[in-house]
């Protein structure tokens, strides 16, 4: 069983996933970092409220948002931005929005957008403490065209290099191996290779921008993806599907909504039917509100992204923006229904799959070939050689 709901979350995820990877590949290759830093770059409220805008309408799952937020970061934007954008994209989409409109009435429609793009702002802020920090430090470097670039080198590229091999491998059994270190590939992958490729072919920079989606991408998000669905998967397989129904109503419930998401992956939009689900079980419009905020932006594989790329302390602004936000307005909403007798009456009905089979099964293939070759990758030098020769 534990398998099985690993697949079809694998399979769920899998076409939103490579439309993630498709879009921060062509922002790399079309969007020149001077530019992305001059919009998103800065610190404080307008970069930070601009990006959650920028990120609640795009149709992007939890999964999908992953490579786009790390392709968004690496093009020059500022920890608050992405931030921001990472919250703001998974917790509400046009799709979703529409989705909440049928199955759970207009208030929940409305509310549910407002309170994401306030929890991606707030987190957003919070993240970016550090970084105004140091802009108050050092006044001077705002007006720095190329500020963005002290932003990667203190984000990857180290002071310290590790030794480079460039001798050339003839075949796979060679004695010697063309090798990079972390900091050099992730030197790499912060260059501003749309500015370099100005005036070269529209196809071009297409080609470059799947390749660089296909590999770099790939490689830097399928360890946190794959450990964040195997825990959806254990959270699915194990957790009673009546336990959320117990606690009901009240700020208790909304705590066990926290605890639950956390581990959870799930998108914006297939939450949905969930959440009206638990309306009809009993739980309260607010703690429900509570389970599609936190979902979609707190899994596992999305944490240990944002550690990774923004570091431990952004980590903690991040989840204390996204939860507490997440509280405050489950309980204004309780509040709204009760004070104003505002109905919230969910209307379940057949649910119909959002994507052909052949797309998702497609998709499937090519991730799961992109992620092997990852996987393989990873794997001593001694071993792929014994594999290789074999």
């Amino acid at each position: 069983m534990l398998l099985i709901n690993f697949m079809d979350l694998f399979l769920e995820s899998a076409p939103w996933l490579l439309l993630g990877l498709i879009l921060a590949g062509m922002l790399k290759m079309f969007v020149p970092m001077t530019w992305m830093h001059k919009q998103l770059g800065k610190n404080g409220f307008k970069s930070t409220i601009k990006a959650a805008l920028i990120g609640a309408p795009l149709p992007l799952c939890s999964c999908g948002v992953i490579p786009a937020a790390v392709g968004l970061r690496r093009s020059g934007a500022s920890k608050a931005a992405t931030t921001s954008f990472l919250v703001s994209t998974p917790e509400t989409g046009v799709d979703s929005v529409t989705i909440s409109y049928v199955l759970l009435g207009p208030f929940m429609a409305v509310v549910r957008p407002i309170a994401a793009i306030t929890s991606a702002i707030v987190a957003g802020l919070l993240v970016g403490k550090d970084e105004i920090q140091l802009d108050k430090n050092a006044p001077n470097k705002a007006d720095n065209p190329n500020r963005f670039k002290a932003v990667e080198k203190s984000t990857c590229c180290s002071a310290k290099k590790a030794p480079v091999i460039t001798a050339v491998r003839s075949s796979c059994c060679a004695d010697t191996q063309s090798e990079q270190s972390a900091d050099q590939q992730c030197c790499e992958s912060t260059k501003d290779i749309a500015a370099q490729l100005q005036g070269t072919s529209i196809s071009g920079r297409i080609i470059k921008g799947l390749h660089f989606a296909a590999f770099d991408l790939v490689r830097d998000i399928t360890v946190w993806l794959l450990i964040g669905l195997f825990f959806a998967a254990l959270v699915q397989t194990y957790v009673p599907s009546d336990f959320l129904l117990r606690w009901g109503d009240g700020i208790l419930a909304m705590l066990v909504m926290v605890i639950i998401s956390v581990p959870m992956y799930i998108c914006a939009t297939a939450s949905t039917p969930i959440a009206a689900g638990l309306l009809l079980a009993g739980i309260s419009p607010g703690a429900v509100l509570v389970f599609m905020l936190a979902g979609p932006a707190t899994n596992i594989a999305t944490l240990g992204v944002v550690g990774k790329e923004l570091g431990k302390r952004a980590l903690w602004g991040y989840l204390g923006g996204v939860l507490g936000v997440a509280l405050l307005a489950g309980v204004v909403v309780n509040y709204l229904v009760v004070r104003f007798n505002i109905t919230v009456i969910p209307q379940i009905g057949e649910q119909h799959q959002l994507l052909p089979d052949l797309v998702v099964n497609s998709s499937a293939i090519i991730l799961t070939l992109l992620m092997a070759n990852v996987v393989y990758r990873m794997l001593p030098k001694k071993l792929q050689q014994k594999n290789c020769c074999s």
